[in-house]
């Protein structure tokens, strides 16, 4: 079943989501339903904030020919991509480490707009799975970038408030002119 992703200027957006404390039925069908509508919506990423749910759930499918990713381990093993998509996780724990690197992104609740964010090169993430496992998984490219991005979701911060202070200047009148 296709949600709706709430927009800009909804305040869910801006809410610091709940930790998950077991999974049922009922999360398994919400992420089922979110991994839809992120497809649907041509998304790479979704996060349950972005459905107006503020609970630590995230989506994210990168594409397995995305060649961006060139370090992937889950509990210190090398993996593919296709090894580990879609993946579905709750309650996240990150860590972002190596030099900052600056890449255009956009948001499904942020439509039309898209600006450069600087963000760390790699992450390590720590997270359950729908089955209860907790993994680690060291990443770089889109997919380091899509966890930042997803979990700054579950902190109520957008990425537009990740941008400079000048490109912030730019972004607020296009911000205004699109959502108010």
């Amino acid at each position: 079943m296709l949600l709706e992703i709430v927009q800009y200027g909804h305040p869910v957006l801006r809410q610091k989501c709940r930790s998950i404390e077991h999974v049922d039925d009922g999360i398994r069908d919400l992420a089922k339903n979110m991994l839809e509508t992120m497809y649907a919506a041509d998304g790479v990423g979704l996060a349950a904030p972005q459905v107006n749910i503020p609970i630590q759930l995230i989506c994210i499918d990168i594409p397995e020919d995305e060649d961006s990713v060139s370090l992937l381990k889950v509990d210190g093993e090398d993996r593919k991509l296709s090894d580990i998509m879609p993946l579905i996780f709750i309650n996240p724990s990150l860590e972002p480490y190596g030099e900052m690197e600056s890449c255009q992104e956009g948001c499904l609740s942020v439509r039309k707009i898209r600006a450069s964010v600087a963000r760390p090169k790699k992450v390590r993430a720590t997270v359950t799975l729908l089955d209860g496992k907790t993994v680690t998984i060291d990443c770089d490219g889109l997919l380091a970038r899509c966890f930042q991005h997803e979990c700054d979701h579950l902190n109520g911060v957008l990425f537009v408030e990740r941008v400079s202070s000048a490109q912030r200047l730019t972004l607020k009148s296009k911000l205004k002119r699109l959502f108010g």
